[in-house]
């Protein structure tokens, strides 16, 4: 066999065994991606309900006569409707799909498959990141095209990575422990309703200060309320929320181990 044969050989000789955990991530995460597109429902809860919100709170005058906050209409507007696309993507979308996953046994047959359940959730929250990138990029050009106009620099751009990021792991750790302990008709109704809860009295589109002054204390732990401020006092002030990012991480902590604790796979 000549040299060149050998090194062929070589070079294509195949190599049992199970491929990298990153590279049945990223699989898995792009699988997961092409589920969501081709699912209308959650297309509307993750991007049009945000867009329309968007377009109506800061490009009518709708937004003036709504305690949004002492800004203008669009810059108070864009960073609370980033609040929500995050929560639509990352707990109510994740959570409907991943119950009815568990439902039809899905969820069953993936644990058993060579990608470690650990791996398996990794992917689902890579996917439900990929369309948060996708959903900031559309909902951040709308605002600027509306007239926003975000301060603080870089400590903006940090401060909304930074509360994107924290946001996304503590209400996906939501959606799987609600996923992972009801049957799926309860995690579709418990899902959307908390969903609607949280839009109207989490102070995801009204500043906490615009509540009664004895439900202040009570919705400032909502982790909704640390999300939308976070984003806004990140745009509008310019300054790092460490704060709502230690209590979003927070909750992200003792979601995450009652989901690793609860969740059940069949």
């Amino acid at each position: 066999m000549s040299s060149a044969e050998t090194n062929a050989a070589a070079t294509y000789a195949p190599r049992p065994g199970s491929a990298p955990w990153p590279r049945k991530v990223l699989a898995h995460a792009r699988m997961e991606f092409r589920l969501l597109l081709r699912n209308g429902e959650q297309l509307l809860l993750a991007l049009v309900i945000p867009l329309g919100l968007l377009l109506l709170l800061g490009g009518t005058g709708l937004g003036n006569r709504l305690p949004l906050g002492d800004g203008a209409a669009v810059d108070e507007a864009v960073p609370r409707v980033l609040a929500l696309a995050v929560l639509s993507s990352s707990f109510t979308s994740l959570a409907i799909a991943t119950g009815f996953e568990r439902r039809y046994g899905v969820i069953k047959r993936l644990g058993a498959s060579p990608l470690s359940r650990t791996g398996l959730l990794a992917g689902k929250i890579g996917a439900v990141v990929v369309v948060q990138l996708i959903q900031l990029a559309i909902l951040i050009a709308t605002g600027f095209g509306l007239g926003w106009n975000p301060v603080g620099g870089v400590n903006a751009i940090f401060g909304v990575v930074l509360m994107v990021l924290c946001g996304t792991a503590a209400f996906a750790s939501l959606g799987l422990l609600m996923a992972g302990v009801l049957r799926a008709e309860a995690t579709l109704a418990a899902a959307n309703l908390l969903y609607l809860l949280l839009l109207v009295g989490g102070a995801v589109l009204t500043p906490v200060d615009e509540y009664p002054a004895g439900m202040q204390g009570v919705v400032r732990l909502l982790p909704s309320a640390a999300l939308a401020n976070g984003l806004a006092n990140s745009t509008i002030e310019g300054v790092i929320p460490w704060a709502a990012a230690l209590s979003l991480a927070l909750w992200a902590g003792v979601l995450g181990y009652l989901v690793s604790r609860t969740f059940r796979w069949d």
